[in-house]
């Protein structure tokens, strides 16, 4: 029952992942910017290779930025497996919008942030 369960989500076991969140608003110039944050037990999907539920990671992130009073971001979650592929998509985005001054460039710390791994439900 449990492997039947399992092949439905399309889940593997826990597994370490580096990530970060990224929002933008098509409303004002301001780009918001988490830290690079490790989570311990995250699920990846074996054939996507994609987070479990990657949405409901951006969606905590709109979350906080809401409370935080942000109107209307728009919420993207980038992992990785490895550190250093996490470092270099951080690296690229954030240069991306930090080069031509077109855009105010503000960070999301922790603990004030901090994305909570989401589990299949069992």
């Amino acid at each position: 029952m449990a492997f039947a369960c399992l092949c439905l989500w399309g889940a593997t076991r826990p597994a370490k992942v580096y990530l970060f969140g990224f929002a933008s608003s098509f409303n004002d110039s301001t780009v918001y910017f988490t830290e690079i944050q490790q989570l311990d037990s995250v699920y990846i999907e074996s054939k996507t290779k994609f987070l479990f539920s990657r949405e409901n990671y951006s969606n905590q992130l709109r979350e906080h930025l809401q409370q935080e009073g942000v109107k209307t971001p728009t919420c993207v979650t980038c992992f990785a497996l490895k550190k250093k592929d996490i470092d270099k998509k951080y690296a690229r985005l954030r240069k991306k919008y930090s080069a031509n001054g077109k855009f105010i460039v503000k960070e999301v710390k922790q603990p004030g942030f901090r994305y909570e791994a989401i589990k299949p439900d069992e």
